[in-house]
């Protein structure tokens, strides 16, 4: 299992929300490439980030920080948030992105979604956002109008290969992750990567998702918090050679 560490970023600045409420958000960092810095030189191979600006915008809000982080961090950065374009696909890309992750789009926009990943394979990931089962838009503002299992027949139909899902009723609570939801989509759909977001607080929580045979985990305020060391993560997750 790989390691996420995540860097949301509001206004250039590395923030966590709490269940993705935006009037609930605590800046860690004024300095996300430090930062980012810190994750690669504790073992981090991976950064997973989200421009939570653009998430509720749907333009291109903190590019030029993800740019310096994918420039200069020295780690394998995905971001999410407001890509709803191929013109915003192209940009990320060309700007040496490892992976676009789709959300809103791609439950918006299944056309956007067939043409990127036709165009960029396994370089397009999606980000189903969870509510009670139902599937969230917009930032979590808004419903998707879809159920989770519906979502990732679609998806499997498409081939999209990585499917990153947030409970958000776990964000930020520091309560660990849904375990139980985890085993089922890996078990469900093994054809795809499934990657666990929102409520990683322990070491004991990443052994749990590598047990299940989830791919990788997502952490963010537990590392902020000191909850979970990212290094003891790191070897706690068994991360392999080769992605």
């Amino acid at each position: 299992m790989w390691i996420f560490p995540a860097i949301d970023l509001i206004g250039g600045r590395a923030v966590r929300l709490v269940q993705g409420d935006y009037a609930q958000q605590t800046v860690y960092h004024d300095d996300p490439l430090a930062q980012a810095r810190s994750f690669r030189d504790a073992g981090a191979r991976y950064l997973h980030t989200v421009d939570l600006d653009g998430a509720k915008s749907g333009k291109l809000e903190n590019f030029p920080v993800i740019r310096r982080l994918i420039e200069e961090s020295g780690l394998q950065v995905e971001t999410g948030g407001g890509i709803r374009s191929m013109e915003v696909i192209r940009q990320y890309m060309e700007a040496g992105l490892w992976r676009v992750i789709l959300g809103t789009a791609a439950v918006e926009d299944p056309a956007l979604l067939e043409e990127a990943a036709d165009t960029y394979g396994e370089r397009i990931a999606v980000g189903a956002d969870i509510l009670e089962g139902r599937v969230k838009t917009r930032g979590w503002l808004e419903d998707g109008g879809l159920e989770l299992e519906a979502f990732c027949q679609r998806l499997s139909g498409l081939g999209i290969r990585t499917l990153i899902v947030t409970d958000i009723s776990r964000d930020g609570m520091m309560k660990g992750p849904n375990r139980e939801l985890y085993r089922q989509l890996v078990r469900d759909w093994p054809d795809m990567q499934i990657v666990a977001s929102g409520g990683v607080s322990s070491l004991e929580d990443v052994a749990a998702l590598r047990d299940a045979g989830v791919y990788g985990a997502i952490i963010g305020k537990a590392l902020y918090t000191g909850a979970i060391d990212l290094a003891e993560a790191v070897r706690a997750a068994g991360e392999r050679s080769e992605a």
